[in-house]
């Protein structure tokens, strides 16, 4: 199992500086990634400032030899596939072949998509995202890629450079649990990462979605499990009996969520420099 933090790009978040910061720590720490979240807007309790994802992305990446990073999750609806795979290639080389791209539909719970005039329903952004992650795919191969779909039209594109990984850099997919469709996109591509449409998954519900996941699987390539969960950080032995349950049930990554409810920014920093919760 690997071990991330989590954090948000907004409120005290949203300062690049905080999350190089941050970044650093957390290699020094032995964490082995550091993720963050992907929003335009953040309005509760009241309205917060927010950073731009691939801008924090490139400093945190020059701040850092070794951790993975990226957002989770970018809803590729708000982005125009090719705006997102050119950024992408750009971060990958930046980091070395350290990015991972997580991808979702999002939510317009503070207007997102309404407030700059974009469709805001869940079923026109999944096919969106479907056809964007088709997309996404085939610029990163670096040859002569065209696309025709509803929503997107690709024509004799070549994208260069390729990302330095290969075949592509990793696509891991979000979805609402219990809700099957997500999960049906996800076992097409290289992770997941699920969240509970009602409190939080537990080891079951992980051993009940891959299950489904494996229905769909066509690959033998590896693919990620990712679950955000939370420890306290202060006994060893307890912080293990939290995650080893979902090591068992097939999770591979535990990111360690720092999510503004969790405390203050000083607090997570303390919650960094304890280290993961290694089994």
């Amino acid at each position: 199992m690997h071990f991330g933090i989590y954090t948000p790009n907004f409120g005290e978040y949203a300062d690049p500086r905080v999350l190089v910061d941050l970044a650093r720590a957390a290699e020094a720490a032995g964490w082995d990634g550091l993720f963050i979240w992907d929003h335009m807007l953040w309005r509760w309790p009241d309205h917060r400032p927010v950073a731009d994802p691939a801008v924090a992305l490139a400093a945190m990446a020059t701040a850092t030899e070794r951790i993975r990073l990226g957002a989770l999750v970018t809803p590729l609806a708000r982005r125009r596939p090719w705006k997102l795979a050119r950024e992408a290639v750009t971060l990958d080389h930046l980091s070395g072949g350290r990015l991972v791209q997580g991808v979702g539909i999002g939510g317009d719970w503070f207007g997102d998509y309404s407030g700059f005039g974009e469709p805001a329903d869940d079923r026109t952004h999944a096919a969106m995202l479907d056809e964007g992650l088709e997309i996404l795919d085939g610029l990163w191969r670096g040859q002569p890629f065209t696309y025709e779909g509803r929503h997107y039209h690709v024509k004799d594109v070549t994208f260069l450079p390729p990302p330095v990984q290969q075949p592509r850099i990793p696509l891991w997919v979000a979805g609402n649990w219990p809700n099957k469709a997500p999960f049906r996109r996800a076992a097409r591509w290289d992770g997941v990462f699920p969240l509970a449409r009602d409190g939080e998954l537990t080891p079951a519900d992980f051993r009940d979605l891959l299950a489904y996941i494996r229905e769909y699987r066509r690959s033998n390539a590896p693919f990620d499990v990712v679950h955000r969960g939370n420890t306290a950080g202060v006994s060893a032995a307890a912080d293990r009996s939290v995650v080893a349950p979902y090591a068992a049930a097939g999770v591979t990554w535990w990111l360690e969520g720092l999510a503004p409810e969790a405390g203050s920014l000083e607090a997570a920093r303390v919650r960094i420099a304890h280290g993961p919760p290694r089994l």
